[in-house]
Formats: structure tokens, sequence, C-alpha cells
């Protein structure tokens, strides 16, 4: 077994088919079957299921797979770094919260872009949950998160420090309004959102136990629920600012062992740091600027 039954194995694997592979290695259907035939017999059994729509991966196959992913990685990584000659150019893609993406990215995307005209630059939103996951395959080459994070194959780098606030309709002078009534409906983004658990955390704290979730996929949905008395939900004070000035919401500031949350850029220790990425990390997590508020 080399690199190269990995590489055939990898692609079949992800295609679902000998056909389709060939295609895109750029060979015909009998070498890809050869070669994955001769891989079976060398390690002793069927790595693939044949049947009418192409091929699964067996148990055996399922186990194999993540060394054939890290193969392609490294490959992949290895022509990255040759072609790598200190000039920031290419594709990079790099994932945030939605709420940092809309809060603190803006300008310090446009300064990247303007200065590094050669770059690609592709940014995904997700939850914290989310993004970790596609830094560690890869998917992505780093991200902005919600710290703590703690993962042994993370480097991780204070980007930002926000103050959360707890946001209601404006009728609700007072924060012990809500905890006195020990239900709470809350109004959070997906689940893996890491302000939804800081929520559903402090009202626990505070008695409520009876908690109803109301899930939306973006920041302006979640405030105008708020808005219009649906529920409760936890964001950045300085998201808000417009909003609360223009008597939509009421804020409610937190004391600073629940509200003070860490903004973290990661990425994964083993992988190829571009020059794209150290430019990218040098520009985004540059220091302080200061916030725009959302109106």
């Amino acid at each position: 077994m080399d690199i190269g039954d990995l590489k055939v194995f990898e692609a079949v694997a992800r295609l679902g088919g000998m056909n389709r592979a060939a295609a895109e290695l750029n060979t015909v259907q009998s070498n890809v079957t050869a070669r994955i035939r001769a891989l079976e017999e060398e390690l002793g059994g069927a790595l693939f299921e044949r049947h009418a729509r192409g091929v699964t991966l067996t148990a055996a196959g399922q186990r194999l797979m993540p060394y054939a992913l890290r193969a392609r990685q490294v490959l992949e990584e290895a022509r990255r770094a040759f072609r790598d000659d200190g000039h920031p150019r290419g594709a990079l893609t790099i994932g945030s919260l939605e709420t940092t993406a809309a809060l603190r990215l803006s300008a310090r995307l446009s300064d990247f872009v303007g200065a590094h005209p050669d770059v690609d630059l592709v940014l995904r939103t997700g939850t914290t949950c989310e993004l970790i996951q596609e830094v560690l395959e890869h998917r992505l080459e780093g991200a902005f998160v919600c710290g703590p994070v703690g993962h042994p194959e993370l480097e991780e780098r204070l980007a930002f420090r926000e103050d959360l606030a707890l946001l209601t309709h404006p009728a609700i002078r007072d924060p012990r309004e809500v905890f006195a009534a020990r239900s709470a409906k809350i109004v959070v983004l997906r689940a893996g959102c890491s302000y939804r658990q800081r929520l559903e955390e402090l009202l626990a704290r505070r008695g409520v136990g009876e908690v109803r979730m109301l899930e939306f996929g973006t920041i302006e949905a979640i405030l105008g629920c708020v808005a219009a008395g649906i529920g409760i939900t936890l964001l950045p004070r300085s998201l808000v600012r417009g909003a609360e000035r223009e008597g939509h919401i009421a804020v409610h500031d937190l004391p600073a062992r629940e509200g003070r949350v860490d903004t973290l850029f990661i990425r994964r220790r083993d992988g190829f740091a571009s020059s794209a990425l150290r430019a990218f990390v040098e520009t985004a997590c540059a220091g302080p600027r200061e916030v725009q508020a959302a109106e």
C-alpha cells in the first residue's frame, strides 16, 4: 500500500463509484478497479460493498478512511507549501460566528482585501461547534469562535473580548421579572451556538427550570422576535446599540463573570500556515478597534 493507493481509495469512497473516481483522477475505470482490488487483496478484506448505484464503504473501509483523508490533506498542503513564496495569494477560507462577522470583521476584512488583492477570501459563518469541527476536518483554515476551546489539536489566539447582555421586550425594566416567572422562552440560533448555551446556564442558575426554545437563522430575526415580546436572548452588547437606542429592545447588563466572553481565532496546530493565512491573522487579530454600533 502506498499513497497512490490511498488517493484512489479516497476518491472512490468520496464519489461513491469507480467511474466517477476514474473521471476525477483522469484515468479509466479498469485502472481504478484494479487498484482497489489489489489494495483489498493486500489488506486481506473488502473495502467496498458493490451495488447498482455504485459502492459504499464496509466497516473496514470506514476504518481506513481517516488515514486516506490525512494522506490527501498532507499532499495538498505539500503542494501549497511548495508554491508559497511568501506573497499572500490564492484561496483562503475562514469561518466566523455570525455576531463576530457583523460586529467586528467588516473594517478588518476591508483592510485585508485592500492590502492583499491576490487573495481569494471566502468567509463562512456558523456556530462555535460547527466551526471547530470544520477546522479540525481541514475544511476551514481558521475560524473565529467563542472561547474557551481547549482542544489539543487546535492553536488559539485571542481576537476580541465581548460583553454579553440579556435582551428583552422594552416593557421589561428589570431582568428579575424574567427570572421570577420560573419559565422562559428564549430566541436563539441553532444548536451549537455558544451564546445559546450560556443563556440556558444563566437561566438555570437563577432557578428558571422550564425553558422553551425558538430557533432562527439570523440575528435580525432574533432581534425582531425579542422586540415583539416573543422571547428573550443573549447577544454582544455592542451589536444591539442601535436597536436599544431606538427603543425596540431593553438591554440588561450582566456581571462580568457571566457576561464577559473571549472570541478566539483557532487553527490546526499541524496545519500549513500559508502566507495568506498569516497576513490575515496579522490584520484581523491586530488589537482593539472602535466597534461600529449596529443600527
